[in-house]
């Protein structure tokens, strides 16, 4: 029988948990990804950045990671978790197994991660599905492996691409109020990437507007709302409708 153990989900918040993007530009040959783009992010605070296509998003996380370096300007950052879009279970492996592979990684023995991982799989909505293989979860749940995951790396700052790009319409919505509920459980430093503009007004503390490539800050959106956030609320329609305008979408 396995021994329940609470895992430390991360570090204690800090000033230096931060992220300051100054002036900065990156190109792949003749291609412009970002050009002059400042980005600022405090401790405990939740960023979205929201674009076109293309225009840079994800560049933007790979840098502010440290998976790329700037052909200019410069990144501060913590150590930063990624979750991508695609989930990454590794299909072999059972639920409980994908989850603590970060702390299997970072040096626990595979009773040790095992006992850590579980100890968060009733506040995740996973439990009983300890033994199951990524195949037969559905994507939502997948998704909830794959963050939990993310939360036992430890690292300061936690940055998502995307994380539900890939589910239908209304597996999104359910997974959106999942997230939500879980940092205001567990606040963290948050930089999320989204095409959603709803889904940033949903979810953030700020939200960055990106122009279409070379990716530039257009404009940036306050969020100064109390949570949870419903998405027929008369401010966040507000806030929505003006992120579009800014974007110059039709709303």
């Amino acid at each position: 029988m396995q021994t329940e153990v609470e895992a430390p989900m991360a570090e204690p918040l800090r000033v230096g948990n931060g992220v300051a993007v100054s002036g900065v530009r990156k190109a792949y040959g003749d291609v412009v990804a970002l050009d002059g783009v400042d980005l600022r992010v405090t401790a405990g605070e939740v960023v979205a950045v929201v674009g076109p296509s293309g225009c840079g998003k994800s560049t933007l996380l790979s840098l502010v990671c440290g998976l790329d370096t700037p052909d200019a300007g410069t990144v501060d950052a913590p150590e930063a978790a990624l979750m991508p879009q695609r989930d990454g279970l590794l299909p072999w492996l059972s639920a409980l197994d994908n989850a603590a592979l970060a702390l299997r990684v970072g040096g626990a023995s595979k009773k040790e991660a095992r006992a850590a991982a579980h100890s968060h799989f009733v506040r995740f909505g996973l439990e009983g599905f300890e033994k199951t293989r990524p195949a037969a979860l559905s994507g939502g749940m997948r998704q909830r492996v794959a963050f939990l995951r993310t939360l036992l790396a430890g690292r300061p700052l936690l940055c998502l691409d995307e994380p539900f790009g890939a589910l239908d319409a209304l597996t999104r919505t359910q997974a959106q109020a999942w997230l939500a509920e879980a940092l205001a459980k567990d606040p963290r430093t948050v930089l999320l990437v989204t095409h959603d503009v709803e889904e940033a007004v949903l979810l953030a503390d700020r939200v960055v507007l990106l122009s279409p490539r070379p990716g530039r800050v257009m404009s940036v959106l306050d969020v100064p709302l109390a949570r949870p956030r419903s998405r027929t609320d008369r401010a966040v329609v507000e806030l929505r409708e003006r992120a579009l305008a800014a974007l110059g979408v039709a709303p």
